[in-house]
């Protein structure tokens, strides 16, 4: 038995209840969005719900308005996490303190620095009121708006602050496996520093850079809570769609927040199925 099949074996009973509880989850929300609920009398199913969704300007506006969010955040946090891995992976005076620095807010839930980022640089934020005190600016409405915005300028900073720690990590440890001898080899060839890194060290580093900005996709995509706390109004990320629909007092919105649902999970869904992918096709090679 390979060392894989062994890992597989002592994997399988968590991953089956992991599996068993999301893809029940996943299905009993898929079967209420097709209006398929013989408890209350629907034996019908439809796809209505979604037909409603679709053709509404306000989907479509979330929709794009969440792909934006995760995709900012995605690759900003990935290119200041491979700089800062790359950076941390060199011994200098106060690394240590640097390191416990980038690794410090991975404590911090996200809702928490949410709040902490509304208080710090909203327009009546901590920065908007020592800008007033400076004579900076005549008043809140002259301080730019960070938070509550059309361009979730405010949640795409929560979430690179949250998650560029978390990319660090998975690089810095896959730093560590790689060691330096790749880059001492192709600098005894003949390649220069940038060469070195670029078509040696890079390429080495991408199924882990890959895999975790994945991961950082799908939870920006997916999650509400920052959103919630430091959207705009207007448009709505499309996780805080599907909850107002959710907790809408007309119940017969339901089936549209089981609809959007569906499609977050899809879209999260196909992201990680697009890393496999790829990663597949590099083994490959």
């Amino acid at each position: 038995m390979t060392d894989r099949s062994r890992l597989a074996l002592l994997l399988a009973p968590a991953l089956a209840i992991l599996a068993g509880l999301f893809l029940t989850g996943l299905g009993l929300t898929f079967l209420r969005s097709l209006h398929y609920a013989p408890a209350l009398g629907e034996t019908a199913p439809n796809l209505s719900a979604y037909s409603a969704i679709l053709t509404s300007p306000g989907f479509l506006k979330s929709l794009a308005l969440s792909l934006w969010i995760a995709t900012a955040s995605t690759l900003l946090a990935a290119a200041l996490a491979l700089s800062a891995a790359l950076l941390l992976r060199q011994s200098f005076p106060g690394r240590a303190l640097i390191a416990f620095l980038v690794q410090l807010n991975l404590t911090i839930p996200h809702i928490v620095g949410a709040v902490g980022l509304l208080y710090l640089i909203s327009q009546s934020g901590a920065l908007a009121r020592l800008a007033f005190a400076a004579g900076l600016i005549s008043g809140p409405q002259d301080f730019p708006a960070l938070t509550h915005d059309p361009y979730a300028l405010g949640i795409i900073l929560l979430y690179v602050w949250k998650e560029t720690p978390f990319i660090t990590l998975i690089l810095l440890a896959n730093l560590q496996t790689l060691g330096e001898d790749h880059e001492a080899t192709a600098r005894t060839l003949g390649a220069t520093r940038w060469q070195a890194f670029r078509h040696v060290l890079l390429p080495m580093l991408m199924p882990a850079l890959a895999a975790a900005s994945a991961l950082v996709f799908a939870f920006a995509f997916g999650a509400y809570e920052v959103p919630l706390v430091l959207g705009a109004h207007a448009p709505k990320a499309l996780p805080i769609l599907a909850w107002q629909a959710w907790t809408d007092t007309d119940l017969a919105t339901r089936p549209e927040a089981m609809a959007m649902a569906v499609i977050i999970a899809l879209i999260g869904l196909a992201t990680l199925l697009l890393y496999a992918r790829l990663l597949g096709v590099r083994d490959a090679r």
